[in-house]
């Protein structure tokens, strides 16, 4: 390269004897101008961009531009951005896979070298979502849980071991080990990277983009990153640079001390809830004050972690002493902490006492007004106070998921366990799970629930009978320090047994209820709740007749166990009776902040050594699969988890020119806040939906149905199961719930598979409508992938979240957005009118792009809608009809 700043930049840094080569901030702001107050993660993208600069993909002018921000906090420009690393997991991460494989199909065919069909950045997957909650409640959970995962997802597991030998930098992290994001922040994650260039060691910033929401949990290590569709981070791997806009970054300020009784749970509800409003979508947000001095990396992780929940890109956490301290604990080198110490010093990183950099907006936070707090019943932004909690309940019974029920019906059963008459009321928590990465990352939220089960055991407090407890980690070493504080027992006593290392309850792996709970549900139409310390409450997700769902932070999981309904007042009502029938309240079992603190002391550096020496090793079930050694899959035609897609059946070396949308029908109309979920379930197939016929047709019994997300790597079960989650309301067909709607013209109603299998048989193309946040929740490619297969060729909504609109384009969708103020509503729509859509050949980033809409009595309307395409790359990928067409026709061209 022969770029003046990518080559000024350039020097070096001795750290404890290594001497390592870096591209520097400070000298390239010797032209650039003063960057000391740019944010620290932009200081990040900086790195990236002198490091990478080409004056090809990475022009002087994009950094200039970068350097501009400082000017007016917001920069118009469109960069070009490489990540060090991609992190997977195995339910986005099996796709990913699967179109890999598929891709050397392609480039065989076409004539090419599938050896060039590799990754190029290194790709750590970790099997961590296929774990269900089945056994429960005993000591035998977990062997038994972990033997039916291995046994369903055999066929998964195979495959992937293939893709783990015929890949190279692919590695794969075992199922029962841990949760993808925990294992980063406590082992994949290095802070700063380095490696042999040029026979010189570079050190730069760890950088990343992974294929679920919460890989910005990352960013508390202040690691850049955050999650994208399973087709950005394939483009990734394969050397396609991110292509995203400068982002705005909003400040947002920490300070004070939490109270004492006040969880890093209910400070995260916290600031989601603030930065939901304030409006962060597609922005970074950035954490600086000094409460920063006395907030645990853990911590940070809980509120990193939740990025998608308040909407922001990233929550990112600048390097400092805290994060030195957590690297050291947690086993990194001496030789690494130095590293991440010198560079960020060296580079601007490092935050300093009373550091104020340049934000495009802030908002701030005394941290000891921050009080115990849940979220629920379906958004985790919607933040409740603790004592609020049964008014919020009794208002949910006024949503429109429960608008049908006219009475709640107690209904008494019998307890399969106990052979003891229960009744079961309205309100139950019939769900109480201690899972997920966002609190199974944090030692004081998990011993502050073993030291709440201790006192309630001794005080002989016993769970609920119906409410479903489970434990599942988000790595053995919480298994170790929970082992070591004396407090597993009691968690194991109240029914909190380990269930497995993975991705449970938040999910939708939260297994099936007790039978005869599930009746009683059912019989009288109860509301019940679940109580869950994860991250996502959406509707629907995580227990089909659950429908509440409560965030909060793993003791109030077991309180809530405890007192086994959401109608009760933890703040004032008892939660139980102690042996001698005398009230037992929240604040007798609570733990004191010096008892957490003492527990949390013994969490050591050898824990984490000890399960991470072997972390890629695998249990000898998952050492004995017996896999190909070819460079091309061997797909297998009866397999109903794996099989070939046909993404890439008719393509050819050359891209067929954009057409025009013509005579489109509307296959959903669909409202506010419809989340990926409500497109793509990850959770139970029901028997008589067309993806439980297709797997009867198949031979698979019903008890062998396994969820969505675990047959991800099956096109032809994920096509039926769009737009299947069972609490989808499609306007087309109003008092529906579920993925139904009408085939135009006339009221034919039918699943929406059916529906679009017809449309297809007559050459029609399909368009969805939808209100605001499109495509909100996780970043889930097949959101994208099951419309396409469908036949959808433009969604149209008011506005959509970041991840869903960049898989839309990478699968070959028109975004467009509603001009300002039109919605569905305001035109009338009811699902009978034509679309079309003209002149796409002149489609330009963020254009206007007319549509005309012809409604049935003839009448026509032509809309000025927003294309949103927003970047030059992803024209281009729309273009070539998706990015994985684009990165093959590269590899041919090479």
């Amino acid at each position: 390269m022969s770029s003046t700043l990518h080559n000024k930049a350039r020097t070096t840094l001795d750290v404890k004897g290594q001497r390592y080569s870096y591209y520097s901030l400070p000298r390239a702001a010797e032209q650039l101008g003063d960057l000391t107050r740019l944010p620290k993660s932009l200081k990040v993208l900086m790195e990236n961009l002198l490091r990478w600069q080409d004056e090809d993909s990475v022009t002087e002018a994009d950094i200039v531009a970068l350097a501009g921000w400082l000017k007016q906090a917001h920069a118009d420009r469109e960069i070009a951005y490489r990540p060090a690393r991609v992190l997977m997991q195995d339910f986005t991460g099996v796709p990913a896979v699967v179109d890999l494989a598929a891709m050397r199909e392609a480039v065989k065919r076409l004539g090419g070298d599938v050896a060039k069909v590799n990754p190029l950045s290194p790709v750590d997957l970790v099997i961590d979502h296929s774990v269900t909650v089945d056994r429960f409640g005993d000591d035998d959970a977990f062997e038994e849980n972990v033997r039916l995962e291995m046994e369903r997802n055999h066929e998964r597991y195979v495959f992937l071991r293939w893709g783990q030998k015929a890949f190279n930098k692919f590695s794969v992290v075992p199922p029962g080990t841990g949760i993808c994001h925990q294992v980063n922040l406590e082992y994949l994650g290095k802070a700063v990277w380095h490696e042999q260039q040029d026979g010189e060691e570079l050190a730069y910033p760890d950088t990343l983009v992974g294929t679920d929401s919460h890989t910005t949990m990352i960013n508390a290590l202040g690691v850049l990153g955050w999650g994208v569709g399973g087709i950005e981070a394939e483009a990734a791997m394969l050397g396609q640079p991110v292509s995203m806009l400068i982002p705005d970054v909003v400040g947002f300020k920490l300070t004070g001390k939490l109270k004492p009784g006040i969880t890093a749970t209910d400070l995260v509800l916290t600031v989601t809830q603030m930065l939901r409003k304030h409006g962060v979508v597609g922005k970074f947000v950035e954490f600086y004050g000094d409460g920063l001095d006395d907030l645990p990396l853990a911590d940070r992780a809980t509120i990193a972690n939740m990025a998608p929940e308040y909407g922001a890109t990233c929550g990112f956490f600048p390097v400092d002493a805290v994060t030195l301290g957590y690297m050291t604990l947690t086993g990194r080198s001496s030789e690494q902490v130095s590293l991440v110490e010198a560079y960020a010093k060296a580079q601007g990183m490092w935050r300093n006492p009373g550091d104020e950099p340049v934000f495009t907006s802030s908002l701030a936070l005394d941290m000891n007004e921050v009080e115990a707090s849940l979220a629920g019943p379906k958004r985790p932004q919607d933040r409740v106070a603790l004592g609020d909690v049964p008014k919020a309940f009794q208002a949910s019974n006024e949503l429109e998921i429960n608008q049908s029920q006219k009475q709640h019906k107690a209904i008494t059963y019998t307890d399969s366990k106990t052979g003891l008459q229960q009744t079961l009321k309205d309100g139950a928590v019939v769900i109480s799970a201690i899972t997920s990465c966002t609190n199974t990352s944090n030692p004081s939220v998990l011993m502050a629930a073993g030291l709440l089960a201790k006192k309630a055991v001794s005080l002989g407090l016993k769970r609920q009978p119906w409410a479903k407890a489970s434990l599942a980690p988000g790595s053995k070493v919480v298994s170790d320090y929970l082992a070591t504080a004396g407090l597993t027992t009691y968690l194991d006593q109240l029914g909190f047994n380990l269930v497995g290392y993975g991705c449970t309850t938040c999910i939708g792996n939260s297994g099936p209820l007790p039978d005869e709970v599930e009746t009683a549900i059912k019989q009288g139409d109860l509301t019940v709740g679940a109580v869950l310390s994860g991250n996502r409450n959406f509707e629907g997700r995580i227990h089909p007749y659950v429908k509440t769902n409560w965030l909060a932070s793993p003791p109030l999981v077991v309180a809530y166990a405890l007192a086994g309904n959401m109608n009760i007042n933890l703040q004032q009502d008892p939660i139980g009776q102690d042996k001698a029938g005398n009230p037992v309240y929240l604040k007798d079992i609570w733990p004191s902040p010096e008892e957490i603190a003492e527990a949390v002391q013994l969490v050591s550096t050898d824990m984490f050594h000890k399960e991470y020496a072997e972390v890629f090793e695998g249990t000898p079930e998952w050492q004995q699969i017996k896999v190909s050694e070819a460079a091309t899959y061997d797909w297998d035609e009866g397999s109903t988890y794996i099989r070939l897609s046909p993404f890439f059946d008719h393509m050819g070396k050359v891209p067929d020119p954009v057409k025009d949308i013509k005579g489109a029908r509307i296959l959903a109309m669909l409202g506010d806040s419809v989340t990926t979920d409500h497109i793509s379930p990850a959770g139970s197939i029901k028997a008589e939906s067309p993806a439980g016929r297709y797997l009867l047709d198949h031979g698979v019994e019903r008890n062998d149905f396994n969820s969505y997300g675990s047959r991800r790597g099956n096109h032809e079960v994920m096509m039926r199961g769009t737009f299947a989650n069972i609490r989808i309301r499609n306007e087309m067909v109003p008092g529906v719930e579920g993925g139904v709607t009408r085939f135009v013209p006339g009221d034919e109603q039918l699943a929406i598979y059916d529906a679009a299998m017809k449309y297809q048989q007559q050459g029609t193309p399909l368009a969805v409508i939808a209100g605001k946040e499109y495509g909100s929740g996780s970043s889930r490619d097949w959101a994208a992938k099951g419309p396409r297969l469908l036949g959808v060729r433009v969604v149209i909504s008011e506005s959509f979240e970041r991840i869903h609109r960049s898989n839309l384009i990478g699968m070959g969708i028109l975004p467009l957005e509603f001009p300002q103020g039109v919605t569905r509503k305001t035109l009338g729509l009811t699902g009978d009118e034509w679309i079309d859509v003209e002149n796409l050949t002149q489609l330009k980033p963020g254009g206007t792009v007319n549509v005309t809409l012809t409604y049935a009595d003839g009448r026509k309307e032509v809309l000025e809608t927003r294309c949103r395409i927003d970047t030059g790359n992803e024209l281009t990928y729309y273009k070539n009809d998706g990015i994985l067409h684009y990165v093959i026709r590269n590899m041919l061209d090479a």
